[in-house]
């Protein structure tokens, strides 16, 4: 059972824009924060345009998005979101495991990161969390940031996948589910010769031969993750 929470009088409910591309997930993440009586949603968006146009209507407080926003990155739209206003508060709820975006997500500017499987527990903890100022991050997350800040970014070698950048890992997403050059352009919002290299630096830190390696690839990694 949610519980509520007590309010000072003087203390306006925070507000939250939530940003899904599946419609059944806001409006869990809208009924679970709309029973809270210190939070409040303001907005909802389904993709990068229509999170851009409510953010600058309604001006939240903080905003809860997912990474994977139908062919559209959710990395993509923290750093824009960023670029309106560097001082607001990011929470990311994927379905991905934080160990595989988690410190991308920490440094594109989100403060915190926190897996759908648990959402539906920790959510209003977790917003309240970055809405204090602090990041929520697992314990395992923290502790490899903390070393990398003592020791060098990338302290250790890194492989597979880690060792693309974060629009190469979304190039490299979209391959996986099918998208042509063209496509992966298109919704990009960048030109053909520039996936093109994209697509190069993918196979060559990849060590993959050519195109169908890196399709198979991408296909898999997709499927698994």
């Amino acid at each position: 059972m949610v519980q509520l929470t007590q309010t000072p009088k003087s203390q306006m409910p925070a507000r939250v824009l939530i940003v899904d591309d599946h419609p059944i997930v806001r409006e869990g993440l809208t009924a679970l924060l709309e029973v809270q009586s210190d939070l409040t949603v303001c907005g909802e968006a389904e993709d990068i345009s229509s999170a851009l146009k409510r953010f600058d209507e309604t001006a939240p407080d903080v905003v809860v998005t997912d990474l994977s926003l139908a062919h559209e990155s959710g990395l993509e739209l923290i750093h824009r979101i960023k670029s309106r206003n560097q001082k607001i508060p990011i929470l990311v709820v994927s379905m991905y495991e934080e160990s595989l975006y988690g410190e991308r997500v920490i440094q594109a500017g989100a403060m915190g990161y926190l897996n759908k499987h648990s959402a539906s527990r920790n959510i209003v903890s977790a917003i309240r969390r970055i809405l204090e100022g602090k990041h929520y991050l697992s314990e395992e997350l923290s502790e490899r940031l903390l070393l990398q800040n003592m020791h060098g970014k990338h302290a250790a070698p890194r492989i597979g996948v880690d060792k693309l950048s974060d629009r190469e890992l979304e190039v490299f997403r979209l391959i996986g589910f099918g998208k042509t050059t063209i496509e992966i352009a298109a919704g990009l919002h960048l030109s053909v010769k520039t996936i093109e290299t994209h697509r190069q630096k993918i196979k060559t830190k990849l060590n993959l031969r050519n195109t169908a390696e890196l399709s198979r690839e991408a296909a898999q990694w997709t499927m698994q993750n």
